[in-house]
């Protein structure tokens, strides 16, 4: 509107200015070379504006005759550019699709039109894989490290192709070098994170996931979980040669995650060696309300040295009220009312569990423990034990398929980190052959067995293997107990690490 508002003006501008003239003529004489022209100022002032309007057309006309070829090149390159463009879009979509022939055929084209193009470089190579030929896709992401625009991609793919080939050290080498390069990139971390893990690179693996946090591309929550299952990790390893640096690797991993089971009682038995009783026991109950387990459970057991049989079984009783609905809570009362000797708290501790909706094989396993303690009875014991054998798995420490008598960092299946969960193990076959033989194994228990029986010497050994605890009840027969590893599924056994001088015998 308002470019129309203008030229009406223009127009009535021009219009008055003619016409102004036209009503004042006026005689102009040019003398020039013997010549002598004479006009009005109106026919001069008209044929000046003509000769302008000539002279602006015949220069409009040479400059598109001296720009012709150019502009012919331009349009031939565009051509081309579209061409080439369109060659890399059926190529990507033939690739997705796993259409060789087709990706072949864009990628000779998108590389005829567009050989610099850096998607002509990422769709070759990608061809190249899809056709089973990695040593081109490699040459080809090895060029693209030339430039600084390509170099990004070019480590990523070579990242993926050692990856695929199983070549740790360079799928290494490649990812510390884009991460170097550029930090705000978030497959490196992850990807060196992981090896780094696998690796047990504690160090590297705590360096990648601080850079990884300082550039977001971890949330907190997570970051501070993978920091303290490391740092648990390391004091872990370190809680026998050196106390005071495990001790300082577990108070952190423990202010990082409150649940994780294996830092708290790495401190409260540290803490407790140390005679720094209240502290351990703050810490311990603490991680019990949040994740009540066996281990958390020793170690409030003997916080205190020196303590009675008697008295530990006081204080167990107070940890297990801080959460009444646990199970964990009777049965680590239960076990510890055991080794006092303490057979009518043990058995109103374990009361409530025997239900057949709550029953397990440890708690069958205990009450088979009991009634050897207490009153020798073998018919009662193989009872319990026949109970053990089909009864509900109980949590172990599972990563993977694997059952663990410890907890560890890492899966030793596939190096992941925090594999490990205290949960119930995958359940075991219900064969009537395997029960079967299961069974069997109990009728060698033999005579009645004396009165006498060996104390309970870990609370933790009753959750990890039924076995460890049949072979505490006393027997007038040869030798231990029949094995009863069939019990409970295969176990890969990660080397418990060594306690610390807190843990009473």
């Amino acid at each position: 509107m308002v470019r129309l508002v203008l030229f009406l003006l223009g127009v009535i501008a021009t219009a008055s200015g003619l016409h102004w003239l036209a009503n004042r003529p006026g005689v102009m004489t040019v003398n020039w070379q013997g010549y002598e022209v004479e006009t009005s100022v109106f026919q001069a002032i008209v044929l000046l504006a003509l000769l302008v309007g000539v002279g602006i057309f015949a220069w409009n006309v040479v400059r598109q005759l001296w720009k012709s070829p150019a502009t012919v090149g331009s349009i031939i390159n565009r051509r081309r550019e579209r061409r080439g463009l369109d060659a890399i879009s059926e190529g990507m979509i033939a690739i997705g699709s796993g259409d060789r022939q087709t990706a072949t055929r864009a990628a000779l084209m998108a590389r005829k039109s567009l050989p610099n193009e850096p998607l002509t470089h990422l769709l070759r190579a990608q061809t190249a894989q899809l056709q089973g030929d990695n040593s081109t896709s490699r040459r080809i992401f090895e060029a693209m490290l030339a430039s600084p625009d390509t170099e990004q991609l070019g480590l990523r793919g070579l990242f993926l192709e050692a990856q695929r080939e199983g070549e740790i050290e360079p799928a290494r080498q490649f990812a510390e070098r884009a991460l170097k390069s550029n930090p705000a990139l978030g497959w490196p971390v992850e990807a060196l994170f992981e090896m780094q893990c696998r690796a047990q690179d504690w160090d590297g693996a705590l360096q990648t996931l601080a850079t990884g946090r300082r550039h977001n591309h971890i949330i907190r929550a997570v970051a501070d979980r993978r920091r303290a299952v490391i740092l648990t990790g390391k004091a872990q390893a370190l809680e026998h040669d050196s106390t005071e640096e495990a001790l300082a690797f577990a108070q952190e991993a423990h202010k990082l995650a409150p649940d994780l089971v294996p830092a708290a009682a790495i401190v409260g038995r540290i803490l407790a060696g140390k005679g720094q009783t209240a502290q351990a026991a703050k810490i311990l109950q603490k991680t019990w309300k949040l994740a009540p387990h066996p281990e958390l459970a020793a170690a409030y057991a003997y916080a205190r040295i020196g303590d009675s049989p008697s008295d530990r079984v006081d204080r167990v009783r107070q940890l297990a009220k801080l959460d009444p609905n646990a199970d964990e809570g009777a049965l680590a009362l239960a076990t510890t009312a055991m080794e006092s000797r303490d057979w009518k708290t043990a058995r109103a501790a374990i009361a409530p569990l025997i239900e057949s909706s709550h029953l397990t094989q440890r708690i069958a396993t205990l009450m088979a423990r009991i009634e050897s303690g207490e009153h020798g009875d073998t018919g009662r014991v193989r009872e319990w034990l026949a109970r053990a054998v089909n009864a509900p798995r109980d949590p172990a420490w599972t990563a993977d398929g694997i059952v663990a008598e410890t907890w560890a960092p890492i899966s030793p299946v596939t190096g992941q980190l925090d594999a490990f969960q205290w949960r119930v193990p995958v359940a075991e076959s219900s064969d009537p052959t395997l029960v079967a033989e299961r069974t069997e194994r109990l009728v060698a228990l033999g005579a009645p067995r004396p009165r006498q029986s060996t104390p309970v010497s870990s609370m933790t050994a009753d959750v990890i293997d039924i076995e460890t605890s049949v072979r505490t009840i006393p027997t007038d027969t040869e030798g231990e107990l029949p094995d009863l590893s069939g019990v409970d599924a295969p176990r890969t056994r990660i080397p418990e690490p060594r306690k610390s001088s807190s843990r009473v015998s």
